[in-house]
């Protein structure tokens, strides 16, 4: 997992510009990132194909997010920004369920978003009831990927429905977001600790996945100059996140401190803010 990449998401920066930059991250800076999220709900309806992939890509990202800010209310970190972070999610995450289902345009699509309003009544339930700690945790984390199996279910099922390169891409950039909340997700449990071994390899997993998709949407006939654009401001904030999630490998599942976990929770955030706005100019290709 340490080796380096030649990829401009592999740029080390010095380690104290690192820390300090992350650091010095606010409650106020991840709620400026969870409203860019937002931002692009303006509509309340698909406009099209690509819009119903990116929304039902948006969808597992959501699921993953409630769990990491979850398990921050657990370590008693970022707590006004992650109860901003889970309450707000919540919302959208109903609010899109509700328009990928009425947009679904096959039977098999629409058993899909049924399956998953269902699981998403439960996993709601592990995520509002009671307050997080450790207790909880497993129960969330077992609901928790119900509802991103489904929800990655649907996204499949809406890119060939498309049937197009774009949709694909569309798909792949979405995910991205999916895994940078996912990784931030681990790390988190992995300090409670929760199945720390387990959140370990999924961390490395994901972070494979990561890079090698970025390079997808970099070399993709289809990216213009403002997506390689956005996808190197996106390189940017991986090299803080990936600093910050380096540090619990070299310092061991139990060797970080209530800071660090922050730190991973911001940085989360950041780069959230930035793959989502790549997804949004892929979902705008007409081809």
């Amino acid at each position: 997992m340490n080796k380096q990449h030649n990829t401009p998401m592999a740029t080390a920066l010095p380690a104290l510009q690192r820390r300090t930059l992350l650091v010095t991250a606010t409650a106020a800076t991840v709620a400026g990132a969870l409203g860019l999220v937002a931002a692009r709900q303006a509509h309340a309806q698909v406009a099209n194909l690509n819009d119903a992939i990116n929304k039902a890509g948006r969808q597992r990202m959501l699921s993953q997010r409630m769990g990491k800010a979850w398990l921050a209310l657990a370590h008693k970190v970022q707590e006004p920004a992650a109860r901003q972070v889970l309450e707000q999610s919540v919302a959208l995450f109903e609010r899109q369920l509700a328009e990928l289902k009425a947009y679904a345009p096959n039977p098999t699509i629409r058993d899909t978003y049924g399956q998953l309003d269902a699981a998403w009544s439960a996993h709601k339930a592990t995520l509002l009831t009671g307050t997080p700690a450790l207790a909880g945790a497993t129960a969330m984390l077992q609901a928790d990927a119900k509802v991103l199996a489904l929800a990655h279910q649907g996204t499949v099922q809406y890119e060939s429905a498309s049937g197009k390169p774009v949709g694909h891409l569309v798909n792949v950039a979405g995910r991205q977001r999916m895994l940078s909340q996912r990784m931030a997700k681990f790390y988190l449990a992995a300090q409670l600790p929760v199945d720390a071994a387990v959140a370990a390899a999924e961390i490395a997993k994901a972070r494979t996945e990561f890079i090698a998709a970025t390079e997808v949407l970099r070399k993709a006939p289809e990216a213009n100059d403002r997506i390689r654009q956005e996808l190197l401001l996106a390189d940017g904030q991986w090299v803080f996140f990936d600093a910050a999630l380096q540090r619990m490998q070299a310092g061991g599942v139990a060797g970080s401190t209530a800071r660090q976990v922050s730190e991973v929770f911001v940085a989360s955030e950041n780069l959230l803010s930035s793959m989502d706005r790549v997804t949004g100019l892929y979902a705008a290709l007409a081809g």
